[in-house]
């Protein structure tokens, strides 16, 4: 459980900091991005699984990559969806839905069990 909120917490920051650096990716403060993560996290978890179980064929030919452009589109509806995160383009959400991936990636391969 405690695993869950500090992924949640370092999302937010993630999101807060690519809104620093990307034009067009603003969210307003740390509360806004807590919801923000919340709510890409839930629609990763619905919504983004039926698109990739759909899509698996186009994920199988780009080797992975079209992943991306699903949390991007995940991005891009949660700030519809969320007052004070707004995304403006595909640019910008493809650029967060890199960052979140890549530190994602970091924090799970930083808290994952080690078996010898």
């Amino acid at each position: 459980m405690l695993k869950h909120f500090i992924h949640w917490m370092v999302s937010a920051l993630t999101l807060m900091l690519v809104s620093h650096f990307v034009v067009g990716f603003h969210v307003r403060n740390l509360v806004a991005a807590l919801i923000a993560a919340l709510v890409i996290g839930l629609l990763n978890a619905t919504v983004g699984l039926v698109l990739k179980i759909v899509t698996f064929p186009i994920t199988i030919l780009t080797l992975g990559l079209f992943l991306l452009v699903i949390n991007a589109l995940m991005i891009l509806f949660a700030s519809h969806l969320v007052a004070g995160f707004h995304v403006t383009g595909w640019e910008p959400a493809l650029i967060g839905a890199v960052a979140l991936a890549l530190v994602g990636m970091v924090f799970h391969l930083s808290t994952k069990k080690k078996r010898w």
